[in-house]
């Protein structure tokens, strides 16, 4: 479920983070289910079924990365970590423990709807097979903007013009584009392109990075498609330019 009216579980034990994400998410159709504690998300993960869970990392009986992989055991229910700890250590650990995406406070309404409304629509998109990782069902075709991926022949275009890859660009971007509007961390990357005996080598990203930068943005100096996230990984936009 990716519109208003999906349930989501909100734990946080600060009262007034909790009274001011019960009143922005309400305010815009949404349902929402409490926890203050570590100790209660499991339970109320399989008792109410939440289409989205937003969790903080620093809760009085527990560490929401111990609670992130807890779930991923059992379930792909997405995870918005939100948290104090803004250091680009903490994102990636959340983001390499299974969580979906990573928002540190402060931050504004505006700002965490449109990455709930990611978080679900890639959650959608997986039910459905439209959006795949590795061993996962995928659609024949991803469209974002300018940028068509044609898994099923092997082909990109962007703009209608063909785009030639080599196998690791290609690799890489059809990884993203299955992922698209979450962030992958460079290990998350690694891993999956060149196999977990690489998953120190990030200068291997960042170079083909720039390559396929270089094959399918208008300005690779100014990317819109496959954007940076700073000391953490990179994230293909869900969305054209524009859209």
């Amino acid at each position: 479920m990716s519109e208003p009216g999906a349930l989501v579980l909100v734990v946080e034990d600060e009262p007034q983070m909790r009274k001011f994400i019960r009143a922005s998410l309400t305010s815009h159709g949404y349902r929402i289910v409490e926890a203050e504690r570590a100790g209660e998300v499991v339970a109320l993960t399989t008792s109410h079924n939440p289409d989205l869970i937003l969790l903080d990392l620093g809760l009085p009986d527990g560490d929401g990365l111990e609670i992130t992989r807890q779930v991923r055991e059992w379930s792909r229910i997405p995870i918005l970590v939100i948290s104090a700890r803004g250091r680009e250590d903490d994102k990636v650990a959340a983001l390499d423990a299974g969580a979906d995406d990573y928002l540190t406070k402060p931050f504004g309404v505006n700002e965490l709807l449109a990455r709930m409304r990611v978080a679900l629509r890639h959650a959608q998109q997986t039910q459905q097979g439209g959006v795949g990782g590795a061993g996962g069902a995928t659609t024949a075709v991803i469209e974002i903007g300018k940028l068509r991926v044609d898994l099923a022949r092997r082909e990109v275009r962007v703009g209608g013009e063909e785009v030639h890859l080599t196998p690791i660009e290609y690799k890489l971007l059809t990884l993203m584009a299955q992922h698209a509007g979450k962030v992958l961390t460079h290990r998350q990357i690694l891993q999956e392109v060149w196999g977990p005996g690489y998953a120190a080598q990030t200068h291997y990203v960042r170079v083909h990075m720039a390559e396929l930068r270089k094959k399918i943005e208008a300005d690779p100096a100014r990317p819109r498609l496959l954007v940076t996230e700073p000391g953490v990984g990179y994230r293909l936009r869900d969305r054209g330019p524009g859209e």
